[in-house]
């Protein structure tokens, strides 16, 4: 005969395993539902370098975030449309005469990177609401995702603020909202793929920096964090360098301005000296160059640390894939730059932007511990 105490911890144990196999369930669906919101968020991110690059971002001269769901739909409300993208600065400089069929495409670019944006805070909050209803979201790991929320909800206020910067007295938007907006947007793609990766309990690759040291394992950690920022940083200048066409300005290498280091005098002219690296063409151009250079030397003296001290394992696949990126970013950089960046190499360029940044924050994710508990795992592992 079985004691009942006997039977009652039995009974405990199924039900704390029921328990946990639930919990972990939840935390895939959770998952992939943030990994899905990160795929809108790149595919956002793409469509609006297009915009950008297709000169596109101006077209709709309002922000009307529950009516301008809906395009023109015949041909009175084209033209009215038109009427008001013939009114800004951008029309007259750059595209007058233009036609009625030329207008539409440029729209749409537009009319699609907003209804991303609007599509991407649905998929967002509604599941969000029925994760947190269905009591599937512990209390401790609500704030990360109400950040990122509140995170989308100002991006879309920086969107039209930058929109508004080139409708009157401009031709284009001011590159400092250019590049607040993409960075921003950034931040919250870094958000939801650190999120999601650190979710689920299966995800402990970290582990695999057992066989280094204490030292060794901070110099791993250290270097994938700063490499993402750097990254960051990297997209952030890019983003001015668009803004101000730079490339089309400076499309030399390794000679900038007739030079490795271009002159003082010329990278420096303006008043305060701070302004230089915002709105002077030849210093924001060699600063993406020299931060490109930094991140290479950097990405590649990383891989061979890690291929040191780890001979195999996801840590070491990461290192070297980021360095492989990092790379090839930087060769269809200069590639872009020499033919004077055409559209096609400019998309390349960008989307190969974020394939890095991915990498990027999934390394850094992987090699960092996820919290007190997995961090003693790390640090007692032999």
């Amino acid at each position: 005969m079985v004691p009942a105490a006997a039977t009652s911890d039995a009974a405990m144990t199924a039900g704390v395993q029921v328990s946990d196999r639930r919990a972990l369930d939840h935390g895939r669906v959770i998952a992939l539902w943030l990994c899905a919101v990160a795929a809108l968020v790149l595919a956002m991110v793409l469509v609006g370098g297009a915009t950008r690059l297709t000169e596109s971002g101006l077209s709709i001269t309002e922000w009307q975030p529950v009516m301008g769901v809906v395009p023109p739909l015949n041909d009175a409300q084209w033209q009215a449309e038109f009427e008001k993208y013939q009114a800004i600065p951008q029309y007259h400089e750059l595209n007058p005469g233009m036609s009625l069929a030329a207008f539409k495409t440029i729209y749409w670019w537009e009319w699609t990177h907003r209804i991303l944006g609007r599509t991407i805070g649905f998929v967002f909050f509604l599941p969000l609401l029925w994760f947190l209803w269905n009591g599937w979201i512990p209390p401790g790991r609500r704030a990360p995702l109400w950040t990122i929320f509140g995170l989308g909800a100002l991006q879309g206020a920086v969107g039209w603020w930058m929109v508004a910067s080139g409708l009157a007295g401009r031709v284009e938007v001011s590159q400092y909202r250019l590049a607040a907006h993409l960075v921003l947007a950034c931040l919250i793609y870094v958000a939801l793929v650190w999120t999601a990766r650190r979710w689920s309990d299966q995800q402990l690759p970290r582990l695999s920096l057992a066989p280094m040291d204490t030292g060794q394992r901070g110099w791993v950690r250290g270097g994938a964090i700063v490499l993402l920022v750097l990254i960051l940083a990297q997209i952030y200048l890019g983003a001015l360098v668009a803004g101000l066409r730079a490339g089309h300005a400076y499309n030399t290498w390794p000679l900038i301005d007739g030079g490795l280091i271009p002159e003082p005098s010329r990278l420096f002219f303006d008043v305060p000296l701070w302004r230089n690296f915002f709105e002077n063409a030849l210093t924001v151009q060699f600063d993406h160059r020299m931060l490109a250079y930094a991140i290479w030397a950097l990405a590649i003296l990383h891989a061979f640390h890690v291929a040191r001290t780890l001979k195999k394992g996801p840590i070491l696949v990461g290192a070297v894939l980021l360095a492989v990126a990092v790379t090839l970013q930087a060769a269809i950089g200069i590639w872009a730059l020499l033919t004077i960046v055409p559209l096609p190499l400019a998309l390349m360029h960008q989307t190969m932007a974020m394939v890095t940044l991915t990498l990027a924050v999934i390394h850094a994710s992987d090699v960092t511990p996820r919290d007190a508990l997995s961090a003693r795992l790390v640090l007692s592992s032999p």
